[in-house]
């Protein structure tokens, strides 16, 4: 009599959907918030939106650096989870915490300290007004910058526990204290810019707050010790920065490209920038269930490679991917439907709704083909310690093609504003060919980290 082993899948169908959902609210809370928001900065002035807008280019640029260590330390936890090795997980959360913890403290001290260089040097000549505001407003959120770290650590470590659910509650009643908060702050106290920048902080605190308080939680898979003991651990501190620092230098040079090109798109007119604002804003949605579903495959991925299953990981990969392809054709095929009635919202003029309708139809075609293969694939390779390949592919196609593409197209031919999303996807395209190429392969199976030598 034959006796046949079948090896238990490590996430059911239930599993996935259970760690998804509650991606998918969370993100569509960030976008929805956001755009709330902008309405309400809108109320203060032009001057306020433009201030908030230039702050917030540097805030999210340091933010997407603590993001990319937080991905680091989640899948380095991830990966003892899978290892079902509980007590070296438990050391990586805190040792993650530790390391945000002291380096976003440093960072910020370095903002302060540069807060007049950025004004004047950074944003340029920018008109009296913007200046004034914009220097409130640093003054408040860059003070943020420690708790938005802390909370994006918090939440990473909760997602490699499989539980979104608590970070997607989190993040409504953070998102709440933001909303509220800044009713309160520009309607009924009449604060200004301030009345923005403040709830930001408050709600920024708040979610720190409530996520370490959580994971003190001794029942917890991960958990903190109540004995806190602040010294670094070598090892994990070296296998969190050898993921993160290349995912941050990734996120950190995309964040500086958007940037960059802002100038190129400005030299269009007012109808192509207010064009390019409104399609920027729009692709956020459009690519909505594509983030969600990275966030949750770096989780699903790091478990399997620390189990040594790659062949789940491999299947749970080509299954993420075509949920995407088909999540995106969805969303975005209501996109475009709802085209008419996004031109009526903003008020544009003709030539303003004819590149925005251009603009959108053009990004949604995309977003539904090759977007999943540029962004949710490299997840996988990035939660297998193969990131210095999904770095270099990424900021090689990003400077060449991207940036130096769009700045050729702008300046050689008659395409207008178009150009810049031309050359975005082409940068698509190009990382999407590396990115199967690799897959496809047996080489980012080999970046196993070897476990620590316990003495």
């Amino acid at each position: 009599m034959e006796l046949t082993v079948t090896q238990e899948k490590l996430f059911t169908n239930h599993d996935l959907m259970r760690l998804l959902l509650p991606l998918f609210i969370e993100q569509f809370l960030a976008i929805a918030v956001g755009l709330a928001d902008q309405i309400m900065v809108a109320y203060v002035g032009e001057s306020a939106v433009s201030a908030v807008s230039l702050v917030d280019s540097i805030n999210i640029l340091i933010i997407n650096i603590f993001a990319a260590l937080a991905t680091g330390g989640a899948v380095v936890a991830g990966q003892f989870i899978g290892q079902k090795n509980y007590d070296l997980a438990n050391q990586a959360g805190f040792q993650l915490f530790l390391l945000v913890g002291i380096i976003s403290l440093g960072v910020t001290g370095l903002m302060y300290a540069m807060r007049h260089f950025i004004l004047t040097v950074v944003f340029g000549k920018i008109e009296a007004d913007v200046a004034t505001y914009a220097w409130t407003y640093m003054n408040i959120t860059f003070a943020s910058v420690p708790f938005i770290a802390l909370y994006n650590a918090g939440a990473a470590i909760f997602r490699s526990m499989r539980d979104s659910r608590t970070t997607m509650i989190v993040s409504i009643i953070t998102n709440l204290i933001n909303v509220s908060g800044n009713a309160i702050g520009v309607f009924v106290l009449q604060l200004g810019i301030s009345g923005v920048a403040y709830p930001t902080l408050i709600s920024r605190m708040a979610g720190a707050f409530i996520i370490i308080a959580l994971l003190f939680d001794q029942r917890k898979l991960i958990h903190l010790s109540r004995r806190l003991s602040f010294r670094f651990n070598r090892y994990m501190v070296r296998n969190i920065l050898k993921i993160g620092i290349p995912n941050g230098i990734e996120n950190s040079m995309f964040q500086l490209g958007k940037i960059l090109l802002l100038s190129v798109i400005s030299a269009f007119g007012t109808a192509a920038t207010t064009a390019n604002a409104i399609g920027n804003t729009v692709s956020a949605f459009a690519i909505l269930p594509g983030v969600a579903i990275g966030l949750g495959l770096v989780t699903i991925v790091s478990q399997c490679v620390g189990a040594g299953n790659y062949d789940d990981a491999r299947l749970y990969t080509k299954k993420l991917i075509f949920l995407v392809i088909i999540s995106h054709l969805f969303v975005n095929g209501l996109l475009v439907l709802a085209l008419p009635l996004i031109i009526t919202i903003y008020h544009l003029s003709t030539e303003t709704a004819v590149l925005t309708r251009q603009v959108i139809i053009f990004h949604s075609i995309f977003a539904a083909t090759i977007w999943p293969l540029a962004f949710t694939l490299p997840n996988t390779l990035r939660a297998a310690n193969d990131v210095r390949f999904a770095m270099g592919v990424s900021v090689f196609s990003m400077w060449v093609f991207r940036i130096g593409l769009g700045i050729y197209l702008a300046k050689y031919t008659a395409l207008g504003m178009i150009s810049i999303w031309i050359a975005m996807i082409a940068d698509w395209i190009v990382r999407s060919i590396f990115f199967i190429l690799r897959f496809h392969g047996k080489r980012w199976e080999k970046h196993r980290p070897q476990p620590p030598i316990l003495s």
